[in-house]
């Protein structure tokens, strides 16, 4: 969702900063090392900062467009986040794509274990009686395409800079979302 759907503003070296994280750590995985105390209230610096960041979503160039087909079209859609759900929930709203999303298809970290372990992709395949080889998993980052590949979808790496730097998890590249209406059709 963030970076993909909406245009990304996220700064996860300041936020490892406030959070007293290292630099270059996965934020999640860091919480998770550190003692219950710790973690809770890291938890909830974690979740201030992130409802912050949520308030100033905008869509991506595209999105509302590309989601308004694919809806149309009948596509099950879905939200796979490792934010918690209400933090998905507000982002949407803030850039006005909250009404495309079915609450119980937004995953975040509370309902499943977190990208990149494919838990949310399969949770969303068993909601939908969906078989993975119809089901394409969309994303900007490296957790985003191995969760995609752990769950044997089919994924596609939307990069606006056209760098790709994970070409080994990627079956399909887009530099705008606009690319993927393309895609679906194949």
């Amino acid at each position: 969702m963030d970076g993909t759907l909406t245009i990304p503003v996220h700064d996860f070296d300041d936020i490892r900063r406030q959070l007293g994280i290292e630099p270059g750590t996965p934020i999640l995985e860091a919480i998770e090392k550190m003692p219950v105390d710790q973690a809770r209230e890291t938890h909830r610096k974690l979740h201030e900062i992130e409802m912050e960041i949520a308030a100033l979503a905008t869509p991506q160039p595209g999105a509302v467009e590309l989601l308004m087909q694919l809806t149309e079209t009948g596509k099950h859609l879905g939200i796979l986040t490792r934010n918690d759900e209400d933090i998905a929930e507000a982002t949407l709203e803030a850039s006005g794509l909250n009404g495309f999303f079915n609450s119980e298809c937004i995953v975040g970290r509370e309902t499943c274990a977190p990208k990149p372990l494919p838990d949310g992709v399969l949770h969303l395949l068993k909601k939908w009686s969906a078989p993975a080889t119809h089901t394409v998993m969309v994303g900007d980052f490296l957790y985003d395409i191995e969760a995609g590949k752990r769950a044997g979808v089919r994924t596609v790496h939307f990069d606006s800079s056209g760098t790709f730097s994970w070409p080994q998890f990627t079956d399909h590249k887009v530099t705008s979302l606009s690319e993927i209406k393309w895609l679906i059709g194949r």
